[in-house]
């Protein structure tokens, strides 16, 4: 073997919507319990989350026995770090705050070995060439690269005809909450004129022959997207899902005598 296929971009190719789970509370338990629950993807947020790049290891290797494809996102799309993340093992990147082509040009270089880019070589202490154990990974590894694009101001939504032509780059992945921010709706990614504006972004990512992707945690409005065409949708975050599910137990008991504390102590 030379290379380990990335399974997340071939489906990419295949009909029907992947979905998948956020994962924002950095510890390895957290995320392998997730990864036991069945979504096709993870994606580890390095963006919000506090993740160094040993934490982004950590998280793929306990992510790696399952089934769910891992993701990741970076802080920022930087040269050096990208290629940290890559060596670590990281084959799907999902970068965010790409507003111009020129900007998704410049991601696609860095994350291809040369000719093809300028991703640096370091085999013999990257996870992802299994230490120099699969003698083949510098020559195949450009191709099981996933580059997603994050797009997520009215700036990048008026360059998106740009950025989803740049060669290289397999999706685009729209930002509701920054976007509807950008829009003058800031903590409204459901305001009808936010959707609408997802609504055409999706039809312009297809129409360029690129995956359409974006987080959507209202069922409704996540099955109104996927019917439209987007690739890859998450549907939920760790900590939201750990913050709801606590709460509503919690209700449950002290709901019912405020006086009480939880235990009857």
């Amino acid at each position: 073997m030379d290379v380990i296929e990335n399974k997340f971009k071939q489906r990419l190719q295949q009909p029907g919507t992947q979905y998948g789970l956020w994962l924002g509370i950095p510890d390895p338990t957290c995320a392998e319990i997730c990864a036991g629950a069945g979504f096709d993807w993870l994606l580890i947020d390095a963006e919000h989350a506090p993740y160094d790049v040993a934490a982004v290891q950590r998280h793929l290797q306990v992510i790696a026995p399952y089934p769910s494809q891992p993701l990741v996102r970076p802080v920022e799309g930087r040269t050096a770090l990208l290629k940290q993340l890559l060596d670590v093992g990281a084959q799907t990147l999902l970068v965010p705050m790409v507003d111009s082509a020129e900007q998704a040009a410049q991601l696609v270089k860095d994350v291809r070995y040369p000719p093809q880019g300028i991703r640096g070589l370091g085999t013999s202490m990257a996870r992802a060439a299994r230490y120099n154990r699969l003698p083949g990974y510098l020559q195949a590894a450009n191709q099981q690269i996933c580059l997603l694009v994050q797009v997520e101001s009215v700036t990048a939504l008026a360059n998106l005809e740009a950025i989803v032509a740049v060669d290289g780059v397999d999706g685009v992945f729209i930002g509701p909450s920054d976007l509807s921010a950008s829009m003058g709706y800031i903590g409204q990614p459901g305001h009808p004129a936010v959707v609408a504006a997802i609504e055409r972004a999706i039809q312009t990512i297809i129409a360029a022959g690129k995956a359409p992707g974006l987080l959507a945690v209202d069922p409704k409005l996540a099955r109104q997207y996927a019917a439209l065409g987007a690739k890859f949708i998450g549907v939920g975050v760790d900590a939201a899902l750990l913050a709801s599910a606590t709460t509503n137990l919690a209700r449950q008991f002290i709901a019912a005598d405020d006086d009480q504390p939880i235990g009857g102590y």
